[in-house]
């Protein structure tokens, strides 16, 4: 870590310092260079003394109540001796850690070995659209898809906790908010929870025919079209000290060996698409003429899952996983215009697919989401999809 801290510091200072000089001037740019890293190398090594001399002078070692705080602002702590004089709470806050460690993130070592570093900061570049495959109303067979929604992100994480945002180029380019996402997940040896937000107003590319009409196919493009999702999917692995899905997609542990595992959880999800007929295209118009006409999709689903995860080591660098998981469950439908035969049964499929390239605290990664449900009512058919792309790469610190 702290050669790479040098060598990025050398490079930062080698472009500042010749920004706008002469080739004439490099010698200088150089000796300056090397004054500058000496400095901060000064800089870190006054700071180590004084640490070192914080921890090394002497405190009162008498074993009272107040013991254990002393001993603590130097260093000095050990939680397995008992005569440290820890306040109950402390020593309760403490047990509860390494009883919760042993029992829910516990492995084996043959298979899976600790990256040692409990933080890590992750940009990434994710690119995503969302699909709608079907027959929205009778006699009519469409495909949907939005415009393909590129954004950047970031992703802090901390042990066992992640929090992620990202942002379409466009809003930041352009203004306005065409879409965005917010994620945060939970994952540990046992099991793991992840909560999701994402809304995307882009335009919508739409392919459509009419049964028996003799017209051929119809493409637009059109806008005033809103889709939001969020929800929360939790599952248990069975094969959990063996297989670590952390290695894949939170970056946290090394799979060692390839392994496997059935898993078994739940969903909640919350869907919502909404048409604005001000802003839709005159061909559109001629089938929603109000905003009563227009259609809505806006239903929760609350479903089980079961499926499987996989990790194949491809060698000490390179990590492969896939996940699968179909759920079924219950769908409560909020709003079905004219359409009182709405299906409560949730019918759904998701697929995840990941590689992971690590270099020492580095890493370097490609992930592939996809999230399909089924909606069907009396005269609606289509299959709703999230189709994701994302390139990431992050340090470990």
């Amino acid at each position: 870590m702290r050669r790479c801290l040098l060598i990025l510091s050398l490079l930062l200072a080698t472009a500042m310092l010749s920004w706008g000089q002469v080739p004439g001037d490099s010698v200088m740019s150089s000796q300056d260079t090397i004054q500058e890293l000496s400095k901060l190398q000064q800089m870190k090594s006054r700071f180590k003394q004084r640490v070192d001399k914080k921890i090394n002078e002497p405190y009162d070692t008498t074993r009272n109540s107040g013991y254990w705080w002393r001993a603590l602002k130097h260093g000095k702590v050990n939680f397995k001796d008992s005569t440290m004089g820890y306040p109950k709470f402390v020593m309760f806050c403490y047990k509860t850690y390494v009883w919760g460690d042993r029992a829910f993130n516990s492995y084996d070592t043959t298979y899976v070995k600790s990256t040692g570093k409990n933080w890590k900061l992750i940009l990434k570049s994710d690119n995503w659209v969302d699909s709608y495959i079907g027959h929205p109303v009778k006699n009519v067979n469409q495909i949907m898809n939005s415009r393909l929604a590129s954004s950047i992100g970031l992703s802090l994480s901390f042990m066992a906790v992640s929090v992620g945002y990202s942002v379409s180029v466009s809003n930041l380019i352009h203004g306005g908010k065409l879409s965005n996402k917010v994620d945060f997940s939970f994952t540990c040896a046992r099991f793991t929870a992840d909560a999701y937000y994402w809304e995307n107003n882009n335009d919508i590319n739409i392919t459509y025919t009419i049964k028996n009409s003799g017209e051929g196919l119809h493409k637009l493009r059109q806008s005033g079209i809103s889709r939001k999702a969020m929800g929360l999917t939790a599952y248990y692995f069975f094969n959990n000290r063996r297989y670590a899905q952390a290695a894949a997609y939170c970056f946290s542990k090394y799979q060692k060996r390839s392994a496997g595992s059935w898993l078994a959880g739940f969903s909640l999800q919350h869907f919502d698409v909404q048409f604005d007929v001000e802003k839709m295209s005159e061909d559109m118009r001629e089938y929603f003429p109000s905003q009563a006409d227009a259609p809505r999709i806006l239903y929760n689903d609350y479903c089980l899952l079961f499926g499987y995860g996989y990790n194949w080591v491809v060698n000490k660098k390179w990590l492969l996983n896939f996940t699968g998981t179909p759920y079924i469950g219950y769908r409560y439908n909020h709003f079905h215009q004219g359409d009182n035969m709405v299906s409560a049964v949730s019918i759904n499929m998701r697929a995840r697919i990941g590689a992971v390239y690590n270099h020492k605290q580095f890493f370097v990664g490609l992930q592939s989401f996809a999230d399909h449900h089924r909606y069907k009512s009396k005269i609606s058919r289509l299959v709703n999809s999230t189709l994701d792309f994302n390139a990431l790469v992050g340090i470990r610190f």
